[in-house]
């Protein structure tokens, strides 16, 4: 099990790095642009269902030896720490993305099954899930207290909880913010802005960060 501190340190860290605009983020405000909250919301459910796959290939595949090995905990964390910094500079550049054209808004609906498989697909593939994951998650293990892939395990799914909170928050208010989003391409920028600069700065806190001693 972990331990309330455990959960309450990596669940503000999560908070923080779920909730500065990124794939998932772009994703579910431009179909909440485009199609409106419905398909929005089942993008969400898609993409949440996506990360919880990857918290399950992560916990499987490295719960154990990122926990023992400080060589290859060091490994995952400079290579999460770069990753941060790259996805920054992919925000930064394109950070027009979070907007729609006019044209855009009359268009054919999703059926559920494709927004829904549509989501998982992003959730899955996100990088920024792997990294939080590999890099982040491993930091708040007790490893006095044994059963690391469980501790990960139950460290993800505040981590998946969170996700599935702020994405749907995403949703609904893009989803009511339809006009005042497309009025001003300027709008959709600065959010891109804001989730760049943010990753960027997670990113090089990550780098420097020092492993908590165990116990």
């Amino acid at each position: 099990m972990v331990t309330m501190d455990q959960a309450l340190a990596f669940g503000l860290v999560a908070l923080v790095v779920i909730a500065i605009p990124g794939p998932s983020v772009v994703f579910t405000v431009a179909r909440a642009l485009t199609y409106g909250r419905a398909v929005a919301l089942l993008n969400v459910v898609g993409n949440s269902l996506g990360l919880l796959a990857a918290l399950l290939l992560v916990v499987l595949g490295l719960g154990q030896v990122v926990a023992t090995s400080d060589v290859v905990y060091e490994i995952v964390k400079v290579g999460g720490a770069v990753y941060l910094v790259y996805l920054g500079v992919q925000a930064l550049r394109h950070r027009h993305a979070i907007m729609v054209t006019r044209g855009q808004t009359d268009v054919v609906p999703l059926r559920p099954f494709t927004a829904l498989r549509q989501g998982f697909m992003v959730g899955f593939t996100n990088p920024k899930g792997y990294v939080m994951f590999v890099a982040l998650l491993p930091q708040f293990l007790d490893r006095s207290r044994g059963h690391a892939s469980l501790q990960m395990l139950l460290l993800g799914l505040i981590a998946f909880v969170i996700g599935f909170c702020s994405d749907s928050l995403w949703a609904l208010m893009a989803s009511q913010l339809r006009r005042w989003f497309n009025a001003s391409p300027k709008r959709g920028r600065v959010l891109g802005t804001v989730g760049g600069m943010s990753m960027i700065g997670l990113g090089v806190a990550v780098a420097v960060g020092g492993r908590p001693d165990p116990g």
